[in-house]
């Protein structure tokens, strides 16, 4: 789009673009490869925030930077290797993340044309926060609407990316106006795309499942005590969920997995909940994520391998992993009929 000099501007006035709205996608973020000093760059950044683990840095960084990040990195590593696009040269984080964006720009040009730019971001990792608002304040974006793509609101998720996306407004000598999108977890729409998802998962399947578990990142149990609103919104997801799907108490459950540290979290621990379940006799389950916009390092090597494992050694026999909604047609509408409303009064 060309530069060109303010209506009624002095002739020597410098060029500047269009004005338009910034929209900007945010997710969690990923490593730039698998090997130990990537993977310990991005466990440091995402370990080191205080929305994702509260202690006190006096006692929690010696312990991170000298015990923790010696060796984690390795598990971790090894962990992304096993699931990275090898053929891209990233996570499937941040490839699905890109094809998101790119339907979500097809869409918003076709409503909006020119007057809307589409770009991502991660928490942590790259591409930063601070480096995608730059470049949208230098394209003329005077607004722009920062849309944390995670379904459930969550203090370690939705709030620490609205925090990041602050600190880099508060660095722009000429600040646009900004939005945050709230959450979206009891949406009709996206209610929709999971349910229609799962049913097409289910009728491909020549045994239906005994049980559906819905499995969410967990969270410390403190921090429901001490007022985040994720758990009873993950609950208000599965049971909206069950309800659109016409189905009994005993067809679904909630459950939460990657607990970390010494800390009670949320239970039921889903790697634990799947071999209750194969010791119990339901010996067919699939397995969901709907915290998840994204398939990721939590869905495709925890869920598909660690959770998978659990279940198979408590005697389980057929164990079914449905995709998170990703870039399907029905998850990118309810995403940009997010958008949509949230433009009103802008454009």
């Amino acid at each position: 789009m060309t530069a060109t000099c303010p209506v009624h501007a002095a002739a020597d006035h410098p060029k500047m673009p269009r004005p338009k709205i910034g929209i900007l996608l945010a997710n969690l973020g990923t490593p730039d490869n698998y090997d130990y000093w990537s993977m310990r760059r991005y466990l440091s950044e995402f370990l080191s925030d205080q929305r994702v683990v509260d202690y006190s840095p006096w006692f929690w960084q010696p312990l991170l930077q000298l015990v923790i990040l010696t060796k984690r990195p390795f598990a971790s590593g090894a962990a992304y290797k096993s699931i990275w696009n090898e053929e891209e040269g990233e996570s499937p984080l941040l490839t699905i993340t890109k094809a998101q964006t790119a339907k979500i720009t097809t869409e918003m040009e076709k409503t909006y044309g020119e007057d809307v730019m589409v770009d991502f971001c991660m928490r942590y990792g790259n591409p930063s926060t601070q480096s995608k608002v730059q470049e949208m304040v230098a394209a003329g974006c005077d607004k722009i609407l920062f849309f944390p793509l995670y379904p459930q609101y969550a203090g370690a998720t939705s709030a620490t990316a609205c925090d990041k996306f602050f600190e880099a407004l508060s660095k722009e000598k000429w600040q646009p106006a900004s939005r945050t999108v709230q959450p979206y977890f009891d949406r009709p729409d996206y209610i929709e795309a999971l349910a229609q998802s799962i049913e097409a998962k289910y009728a491909e399947l020549e045994t239906r499942p005994d049980i559906l578990v819905c499995s969410y990142h967990g969270l410390p149990q403190r921090y429901l005590t001490e007022g985040d609103p994720y758990h009873c919104q993950c609950q208000k997801t599965t049971r909206l969920l069950k309800e659109r799907l016409g189905w009994e108490d005993t067809d679904i459950k909630t459950t939460f997995q990657s607990k970390f540290g010494p800390e009670e979290w949320l239970q039921p621990y889903t790697v634990e909940e799947v071999a209750r379940l194969a010791e119990q006799g339901k010996k067919n389950i699939a397995v969901c994520a709907p915290a998840f916009s994204a398939d990721c390092i939590e869905t495709l090597e925890e869920i598909n391998e660690e959770i998978f494992e659990s279940f198979e050694e408590a005697g389980g026999e057929t164990f079914t992993y449905i995709p998170c909604l990703n870039d399907d047609d029905a998850h990118i509408a309810a995403l940009c009929n997010v958008i949509r409303e949230n433009l009103l009064g802008w454009v």
